[in-house]
This record gives structure tokens, C-alpha cells and sequence, in this order.
């Protein structure tokens, strides 16, 4: 296994460079604590969350929070944050049209909660997980410390930074369906105050899905400089590329997805690329002005430039013979730019003690957006749908695309100032409080290309969060909190604004909560937690003034989640996660979105385990069950019967074998869906389903020196 990382992670660890003149004649020169994320292997259990900005304990933080470790990641073979979020209880995910990713938090299906290190990264895409430490994954409305959004809950990413420890590893990957992937991790120490790391991917992939193929590649090399006693600066820049063939899946016919061969296409693979090209810049400051006294300025530079077209199924027709075809394609570039500056420091008042969080964040977000419909026009001018046989559903008819009366051509800009202040009171060794609050002032001006109109929105968002933690043991934690975000009425992709909703309120999103932590051992966590999660002010047109507006509640989400995560023994290591979520519309929305409603893409019942056990030091084997619960396809479901979509329920078992030769090379054997079991894995909606995977197996060869 590798030494610690220096890595963004709330652990300090200082760093000593003795001299043999030193050694001889001189005290040690002790430099300043670099940020590492642990002092051993965490293995499949981890001790504290970046996002959660301060250096408490998982154990102590009064909110349901997973962390998927490096090495949980490696044992399942996960690359993308689908894969990953399996075994995080209240999280799963939708089809995203085939070209972005789209989990569902507590029953809230979100494209732009994405952050990395901390920072946004919101755009749609598929992220891999070539460059990262560890996932962590926040649940319940987290405004009071990242701002709007987040209603659900948000997905972290924690990057790998350089270190002062080599690191060497090449892994190679093949499996079905023509699967190859190469990865590379190489660390260098350059001096004892400057160290290089570089991070790669290659991938060149089909898929069980005819004529549906993927390749991407990155690049991620930091660098990390100790400057001074007391202050230390890491530097990093991303490049990314990912192209793929928008695959959305099958149709469905009276209620349930259409019964087909897994790997049949609808539409047209041909006529239906992704690309996404990410560009960013990185750059941390962080200086100790004491151990308890902790300065972090963070900037980040994003360019994002992403396209997709799609051939794609519609509805099938009455008779079960014919299902409708259509196209559009959307191409989206945003430039984001954050300076995000946090102050940890400690005060002591008596018998009280309190550990402060203070920040400060600016950020500008530009955004254009352009799509397109697709015709038909050889079939007659101006056609925008055509049907062919469920039998053959694949088309080669040409399309061309052009703007309709209502494709969107519209650029915005969005800007951000904030300020926050969060407090752990230590009243006792059992009883601690946590407060904080969030102002944001959001703006947002919006222009329509296409008919020269212009929108704004101003919103000054005040986002409290307040719990009360009790601990009858020091291994145990109990907690009740209250949280409290917005989503301001320009959407988590900053294009939603028009004239009917620019001057409404944002959304409100209030989660309550219950919770249990259990340290069983020092390496094995068990987490409980009970909550309800409230949608307020949906706006929705009066059923009495069709050109106006109004606000009405809008969804209750009342679940329990159940996760644990380390080791049971040396031997064995284990990953589960339970959850039961109860979620329906509360109010009339539209004439198809009908009170009583269950949300869509949400399982009531949801269960997953990975087991790692290690029969020798050379020989180990895994085993997983996922099991979900049927879903609804969209949140149309009570309707009509034609819109009572179900997504049939499912468990799937995995495995995994491991081996390793020595200290350099390791191997292992994961296969997907071992019993071959036909499923559907998830929806967009009613009429784009996407089949579970059949057996499908990965061998992973890594070497390191």
C-alpha cells in the first residue's frame, strides 16, 4: 500500500527535515502541517469528510454523510460516480439521457450538485474517477455551508495531490465488450520542499449496447510547494475529454419497459454523439498560524465545453407495433471562476469550547446554450417525428437540425458573494451544539437570444443549519438537526429563468433529522438516521390566470437510511447500505403532476453489501448484492394509466477476485451481474428505459515500482 497522501482532506500531519547537521548540532526544523486525509490505510472506513471543512469526526458531525474510500473504490472496480454511490444509502440514480450523470438524493434528481475539493463543479458530464482520493456524499440541505442547491444533498469529490512519499503504479484493464482502460499515478518528491504528481486515463470501450461506444482520457498533474515554516501552496491543472454515443435506452408499453434483447439500440447510435471537454486550474493556499488557528484560500478556473445530439425513442403506439423517434442535439460552454477563503480557528471560554468556521466566497459563472430540433425532412419537410417497428427500432433516415419556434439560444451570467460563520460548541464531553448560517447574494441576468429579451433575478439567501449532538459514550453519537437551502428560480443549470418565474421566490428545501453514530471498533462505523426533507414554494400556473404564477408546496420525503462501512475482522472488510424512503407530491402541480404522486427514479426500499474477505496475503475474494425496489419512470404517475411507468424491482450479485504476486504486482477479477440476471437499471422517463447490463467481467492488472 502506498504512505499517506497529501491530499485535501481536515487531518494535519507536521512534516520534520532533519539535516545531518542538524541531527548533530541543531533542534529539527519543523515545517509546517501538510493536509493528508489519514496517518494509516482507512480502508473501506474513513474518519472525516472534506466537505465538511472543519476537522471533526465523522463521528461528530450531526449529519448523514458516506464516504467511499480509495480502496472501496478499487475493490468494487469503480470508475464513475454511478458506480460508486451503489452502496451509499438515500442516493440513486437516473439515465441523464445518456450523457450526464444523475443522482437522485433523497428523492431529488439534481445535475449540478457536483463539487470537487470542496469547490463546484456543476456542469453535465460524465466524471471518472482516474484522479480521486475518495467520494463523499452529503445528505439533507447543505446551504449553510455550499449555498443554493444541494436540496437533496451534494457529491464531493476529493482529488489525489502531490506528496512527499514516491508513488508508481500503471493499471491495466480488460474485459467485456471490448473494455480497455489504462490508468498512471506517478508522485515525485523534487526536493524537501517541492514534490510533482500526475495523474492519467485512457479508455477505449464498447458496450452491451449495439453500436454504443466510449473514450476518454485526462490528465491531472499538482504540484505541492512548502513555502516558508508555516504556509504551503498546491497547484494543479485538469484536462479531460469524454465522447460517447447517447444511448437512452428502450421505450415502454403498458406499464412496464419494453421486453427486448439488452443490447438493441433505438434510434440511431450513429447520429447521436457526446462530447464533454473539461479545462480547469487549481490553486490552495493554506497557512497555520497555530495548530488551532487554520488559513485556506482555495481558486479554481473552469472551462467546460459540452455537446450532445440524440436519435432517441419516444411513446409506442396503441397497437404495440410502432414507437416514435426523434432528435435534438444542445451544446452548452460555461466559464466558472470561485475564490473560496475559510478561517478554522479555536476559542476556549471557560469550560466551553468552541471551534469556529469563518468563510468568505465570489464567484462568476457564464453560461451559453444553444439547441437544435431535429427533422426529418426527407420524409416530409419540416417532420419531427417518425415511427418504425418495435421489431427493427433503429433508423438510418437523415436528420437535419435547426432551431424551432422554442429551442433555447440564450447566455447568462451568474454572481455570487457569500459569507458564513458556523460554530461547534463543546458544552461538555457529551453535549455539543452546532450552529451556522450562510448569506449568499445570488444574481443571475439572463438574455434570449432569439427574441432579444432580457431576465434578471436577485435573491439574497439566508441558509441556517442548527443540531444538538449528545454522545452517552465516546464512541457513540446521537443527534437532531435542522437544515435549511434554496433553489433559486434559474435552476441548478443556470437556464431556467424567464419572465413568468424571474421575480419569484426561490424554492425552499428543510430537512429534519435524527441520527446514531456507532464506532463498533476503530475500524468499522455504523450510521442510522431517520428524516423528512419538505419541497416549499413550487411555482406552478393559477388554475384561475393562466399567465400567472403561483407557489405551492410541493413534495414530502419521510425515509430511514442504514449504512456501515470498515473492517469485521483483518480478514474481512465490508461495505452495506438500507434505506426506506416514503415520498409523494403534496400538492396539484399540473394537470399530469397530481397530488399523491410518488417521486419519480425513487425506490421505496433499497439494499446493498460488499464483502472483501482475504483468505491469505495473497489471495482475497468479493461478493455484493444491490437490490432495489420498483420505480416510477416520471413523476406522472397517478394520472393516467398510460403514465404509470414501473421500472420492475431487481437484485443483482457481483463478485471480485484478488491477487497478489508482491509488493509490485497485484490483480483482480470483477464480474458484474453474475447470475446474468435481465433487469432494467434505470429511467429518464417513461419512454427512455435503460437496461441493466448482462454478465460482464473486468480484469484489472496493476504494477507498481
Amino acid at each position: 500500500m502506498s504512505s499517506p497522501l497529501i491530499r485535501a482532506s481536515l487531518l494535519s500531519l507536521p512534516l520534520v527535515v532533519v539535516s545531518a547537521a542538524q541531527a548533530a548540532d541543531e533542534k529539527p526544523t519543523v515545517l509546517p502541517k501538510i493536509q493528508v486525509a489519514e496517518t494509516v490505510d482507512e480502508g473501506y472506513k474513513a474518519s472525516v469528510a472534506n466537505a465538511a471543512k472543519t476537522d471533526t469526526p465523522l463521528l461528530d458531525v450531526p449529519q448523514s454523510i458516506s464516504v467511499i474510500t480509495r480502496q472501496t473504490l478499487d475493490d468494487v472496480n469503480a470508475q464513475n460516480i454511478g458506480d460508486a454511490v451503489q452502496y451509499v444509502p438515500g442516493i440513486t440514480m437516473a439515465q441523464g439521457e445518456g450523457n450526464r450523470e444523475t443522482p437522485v438524493i433523497r428523492g431529488n434528481a439534481t445535475t449540478g450538485d457536483f463539487f470537487l475539493d470542496g469547490m463546484r463543479d456543476d456542469v453535465q458530464y460524465y466524471r471518472d474517477l482516474y484522479n480521486v482520493e475518495r467520494l463523499e456524499v452529503l445528505k439533507g440541505p447543505n446551504g449553510a455551508l455550499f449555498g443554493r442547491g444541494g436540496v437533496g444533498g451534494i457529491v464531493n469529490r476529493v482529488s489525489k495531490q502531490a506528496e512527499f512519499d514516491p508513488i508508481r503504479s500503471v493499471s491495466l484493464q480488460f474485459g467485456s465488450y471490448e473494455n480497455k482502460r489504462v490508468t498512471a499515478d506517478f508522485n515525485q518528491p523534487l526536493s524537501d520542499r517541492i514534490a510533482f504528481r500526475v495523474n492519467g486515463v485512457y479508455e477505449d470501450s464498447e458496450s452491451y449496447r449495439d453500436d454504443v461506444t466510449l473514450e476518454r482520457y485526462g490528465i491531472n498533474p499538482t504540484m505541492t510547494f512548502i513555502v516558508g515554516d508555516r504556509t504551503t501552496v498546491t497547484a494543479g491543472l485538469e484536462y479531460f475529454h469524454d465522447e460517447r454515443v447517447a444511448d437512452r435506452g428502450v421505450s415502454s408499453y403498458q406499464g412496464r419497459p419494453l421486453e427486448t434483447r439488452r443490447g438493441q439500440f433505438f434510434g440511431d447510435p450513429n447520429q447521436s454523439p457526446v462530447e464533454a471537454t473539461v479545462k480547469m486550474a487549481n490553486l490552495l493556499v493554506e497557512h497555520h498560524f497555530s495548530d488551532d488557528f487554520v488559513l485556506r484560500n482555495r481558486t479554481r478556473y473552469g472551462d467546460y465545453d459540452k455537446f450532445y445530439q440524440n436519435v432517441f425513442p419516444g411513446a409506442v403506439n396503441a397497437a404495440g407495433t410502432l414507437v416514435a423517434i426523434n432528435a435534438y442535439n444542445n451544446a452548452t460552454q460555461r466559464e466558472n471562476f470561485f475564490n473560496q477563503t475559510d478561517l478554522n480557528f479555536t476559542l476556549t471560554t471557560g469550560a466551553i469550547t468552541h471551534k469556529f468556521l469563518a468563510g468568505i466566497e465570489v464567484g462568476r459563472q457564464e453560461t451559453e446554450n444553444f439547441r437544435n430540433t431535429g427533422y426529418f425532412d426527407t420524409v416530409a419537410p419540416g417532420t419531427t417525428s417518425v415511427q418504425v417497428p418495435i421489431s427493427n427500432p433503429r433508423t438510418t433516415l437523415p436528420v437535419s437540425f435547426r432551431q424551432s419556434a422554442t429551442d433555447a439560444d440564450n447566455d447568462g451570467t451568474a454572481k455570487i458573494a457569500a459569507v458564513y460563520l458556523h460554530d461547534e460548541i463543546v458544552l461538555s464531553p457529551r453535549f455539543l451544539v452546532v450552529a451556522g448560517v450562510r448569506y449568499d447574494s445570488f444574481d443571475v441576468d439572463f438574455t434570449n437570444n432569439r427574441t432579444g429579451a432580457g431576465f434578471s433575478s436577485s435573491d439574497d439567501l439566508f441558509s441556517p443549519r442548527l443540531a444538538l449532538i449528545y454522545k452517552p459514550v465516546e464512541n457513540v453519537s446521537t443527534y437532531a438537526s435542522y437544515s435549511l437551502t434554496y433553489q433559486p428560480r434559474a435552476g441548478d443549470q443556470l437556464a431556467s429563468l424567464s419572465a413568468s418565474n424571474s421575480s419569484l421566490d426561490p424554492e425552499e428545501f428543510t430537512n429534519y433529522e435524527v441520527g446514531v453514530k456507532w464506532d463498533a471498533t476503530p475500524d468499522l462505523a455504523v450510521t442510522a438516521a431517520v428524516f423528512e426533507l419538505e419541497r416549499k414554494k413550487v411555482a406552478v400556473a393559477d388554475p384561475n390566470d393562466a399567465t400567472r404564477m403561483i407557489l405551492v408546496d410541493g413534495q414530502r420525503n419521510r425515509g430511514f437510511e442504514l449504512g456501515l462501512s470498515g473492517r469485521i475482522t483483518e480478514q474481512w472488510s465490508i461495505i452495506a447500505a438500507a434505506a426506506y424512503q416514503d415520498a409523494e407530491v403534496t400538492s396539484d402541480q399540473s394537470a399530469t403532476v397530481r397530488k399523491g404522486a410518488r417521486l419519480a427514479h425513487l425506490p421505496e426500499t433499497t439494499f446493498s453489501l460488499w464483502n472483501r474477505y482475504d483468505i491469505s496475503s495473497s489471495w482475497g475474494v468479493g461478493l455484493g448484492v444491490v437490490h432495489k425496489d420498483e420505480v416510477f419512470a416520471a413523476i406522472e404517475n397517478i394520472a393516467t394509466p398510460a403514465s404509470n411507468v414501473k421500472l420492475p424491482s431487481f437484485t443483482r450479485v457481483d463478485a471480485a477476485v484478488y491477487f497478489s504476486l508482491n509488493d509490485q504486482w497485484r490483480a483482480q477479477l470483477n464480474v458484474e451481474n453474475l447470475f446474468d440476471k435481465h433487469y432494467f437499471q434505470y429511467a429518464h422517463n417513461n419512454n427512455n428505459i435503460t437496461p441493466g447490463s448482462p454478465r460482464a467481467a473486468r480484469l484489472t492488472v496493476t504494477a507498481s515500482f
